[in-house]
């Protein structure tokens, strides 16, 4: 295979994650007799571009469907991260009503409806029908399709030219990342700003994140990465800044090379600086997820065992892809999970893809008042233990498993 960025042979190996299904494949009760589709999860490393990628064996259009079941909405502190977020950029570029706002994997609206609730005309574009349907719901105008230079020389025909356009964890999503870019350079305004957020790579693997790694993420981002790759479609990163969202995410601010240019900020030669120092042009660097995924799974199988071998219950809470990622490579199924509670209904009432562990509602931990709740989105361990603060009342405990086991 070659690089998706700049079709160098990769030659250099992260990690191989062994088999699993598409980690948003969840199955309906009455597939569970169907074959599910279990292809293989590697990840290499471009040492020419140093862009991190999966090996390709899926298609966008079989992940992304009409089914597809992640739902932002369902997190209070991501609707809060949305909500600044529009704040920030309406102060910081002085939007107004005469301005337009696209958002690129618009989802359900989470981010838009702050948008539209000010006044300013915005446009979602979002693959998927079932999330588009929900941000319709809102009263928000989704274009059901993915997005490239095709789509936005089109939207761009209409009147859509772009002010602000916002892609919040999607750069990680697209197969082809140059064409995808493309479409930022051709609907951007000349005075137009587009920003990505997306889980940074010093994070990933600093906290050994290696359950961040799945079908549906075809790359993982540094700085570096995403600097080859805006130059080479012409745009230019002018700032960055650090976020605590999803383990430790990047918010990269860019322009159009031809068109009005803001002041590069220091804090992207900072960044880079930092990805340098630690080591994200070696191969040395990658050396160590392999081993830690490793550790990370005997210590959370020992767990399981133990906590079964003293007759005590452990079930799951939140029925995520990294999740999914965490419980296939471990190989654990609902005889030592008994089951995982998640507040999207979307999810309710079907069964993780591969481990088959059945997805209940919330309601069932009170019922069943276990000793352990596994937190598989640990980024959301303080917004859990908030909202499920009654697990303690019985003396349950919390606990994650990455980066290392901890019972909380």
């Amino acid at each position: 295979m070659n690089c998706r960025g700049c079709a160098a042979p990769l030659s250099l190996p992260l990690i191989d994650l062994g088999t699993s299904p598409p980690s948003n494949a969840y199955v309906h009760a009455d597939r569970l007799e169907q074959v599910e589709q279990w292809v293989p999860l590697k990840v290499a490393v471009c040492q020419q571009c140093w862009l991190v990628q999966t090996e390709d064996y899926t298609r966008a259009d079989s992940l992304f469907d009409a089914e597809y079941a992640y739902f932002s909405s369902f997190s209070s502190t991501w609707l809060a991260h949305a909500e600044r977020y529009v704040a920030e950029m309406v102060e910081r570029f002085g939007l107004t009503a005469d301005s337009r706002v696209v958002e690129i994997a618009a989802n359900d609206g989470y981010l838009l409806q702050y948008v539209a609730a000010r006044g300013i005309p915005c446009l979602g574009v979002e693959p998927t029908r079932s999330t588009a349907q929900a941000a319709r719901e809102k009263g928000l105008e989704i274009r059901e399709l993915f997005f490239g230079r095709e789509t936005a020389a089109q939207l761009r025909s209409e009147g859509w030219g772009a002010d602000l356009m916002a892609a919040n964890n999607v750069l990680a999503h697209v197969p082809d990342i140059n064409d995808f870019l493309g479409g930022f350079a051709t609907l951007l305004k000349p005075t137009g700003v587009a920003t990505f957020e997306f889980p940074q790579l010093l994070t990933l693997m600093a906290g050994a994140q290696f359950d961040t790694l799945y079908h549906e993420h075809y790359s993982y981002l540094s700085l570096t990465a995403v600097q080859t790759l805006c130059e080479r479609n012409g745009l230019e990163v002018f700032d960055v800044s650090q976020l605590s969202t999803h383990g430790g995410s990047l918010r990269v601010f860019v322009q159009r090379k031809d068109g009005q240019r803001r002041a590069v900020q220091p804090a992207v030669q900072q960044q880079l600086q930092a990805e340098l120092d630690a080591g994200v042009k070696t191969p040395e660097y990658y050396a160590t997820l392999a081993p830690a995924a490793e550790r990370i799974k005997h210590e959370l199988l020992r767990f399981l065992l133990q906590a079964k071998a003293d007759g005590k219950r452990v079930v799951g809470y939140g029925a995520a892809a990294k999740g999914n990622t965490l419980l296939n490579y471990a190989g654990v199924k609902p005889d030592l999970l008994a089951w995982v509670a998640d507040a999207n209904p979307h999810k309710q009432g079907k069964f993780l893809p591969g481990s088959r562990i059945p997805i209940v509602a919330p309601a069932h931990i009170d019922i069943e008042k276990p000793d352990y709740v596994l937190v598989l989105p640990w980024n959301l361990l303080h917004e859990v233990s908030q909202q499920l603060a009654q697990v303690r009342q019985w003396d349950g405990r919390f606990v994650i498993a990455v980066p290392e086991l901890k019972v909380l």
